[in-house]
């Protein structure tokens, strides 16, 4: 038997009518939860292949300015520009409620865009080239803060899963078979305590007849 260390006792029933409740109950918020989680997950990767779809677009603008940038200005005016180039990149941790939940994100603040050169050595190409990227620097800052949340989500989605799992696939059954076999043996004992009434019952009359 695969409860006969569970006492047969009627406080014990309640308790495990108790349990299973709770069991029951975080089960259906649980789910919830997870049904929430998917969502917002989906929401995310949505964004998230947009957002893919967009760096593409600008990469495939940005590298070649870069390389026109290069044929009209040459290699060593093109470094000596950007040595005088400065680009402030600010990065921090920030909090973002997501589905009920606070979830690490990270904020990137890309540089302003600006020209580091006078407009004496200013060339339209360079000047191309640097808007092309800082706006492609933009764009992966989104990215990477993007895909920070989409990461946690995934995780705690993972998480809720298995928990829901447990109590679906071991949890409530256990349970379930705990609180049936308490009740069967309660039902037997019962059944038992009548049978030996009557069988006294019985007796007192054949005895009371005699």
């Amino acid at each position: 038997m695969a409860f006969q260390n569970v006492a047969p006792t009627k406080s014990n029933l309640l308790r495990e009518k108790e349990r299973l409740g709770l069991a029951l109950e975080g089960y259906e918020l649980l789910e919830r939860k997870r049904e929430i989680l998917v969502m917002e997950l989906m929401k995310r990767v949505d964004e998230v292949k947009i957002l893919e779809r967009e760096i593409a677009r600008r990469t495939e603008s940005a590298y070649p300015a870069m390389r026109r940038m290069l044929l009209a200005v040459g290699r060593e005016r093109a470094l000596s520009l950007s040595e005088g180039s400065r680009c402030d990149f600010a990065a921090r941790e920030r909090r973002v409620q997501v589905a009920g939940l606070s979830v690490p994100s990270l904020e990137a603040e890309p540089p302003v865009f600006r020209l580091p050169y006078s407009f004496v050595n200013s060339f339209a190409d360079s000047d191309q080239a640097m808007l092309e990227f800082t706006e492609l620097l933009k764009l992966l800052a989104s990215m990477a803060s993007l895909r920070g949340v989409v990461w946690r989500l995934a995780k705690e989605l993972k998480k809720t899963q298995r928990r829901v799992n447990a109590l679906e696939k071991m949890v409530i059954p256990e349970s379930r078979s705990r609180k049936a076999y308490i009740e069967a043996a309660l039902e037997e004992r019962d059944r038992e305590a009548v049978f030996a009434g009557k069988l006294l019952k019985a007796r007192r009359e054949r005895r009371d007849e005699a």
